[in-house]
């Protein structure tokens, strides 16, 4: 079952790209980012393709 949140098509804050930028860099997966950032793993997977982060599919 995938997690809902309410966040849905809400535009990025600066705040939350620092921190993707920065959990991207530790190397945190794709699974633990979006709980961290409350928002869904697409959205994820597209800002971090947009911004060309590489993100870790598994630990």
């Amino acid at each position: 079952m995938k997690e809902h949140f309410e966040r849905h098509k809400q535009p990025w804050t600066s705040e939350e790209i620092q921190k993707l930028h920065a959990f991207a860099k530790k190397g945190m997966t794709l699974k633990a980012i979006p709980k961290a950032l409350t928002r869904s793993e697409e959205s994820i997977k597209k800002r971090a393709k947009s911004d060309k982060l590489k993100i870790a599919k598994k630990r």
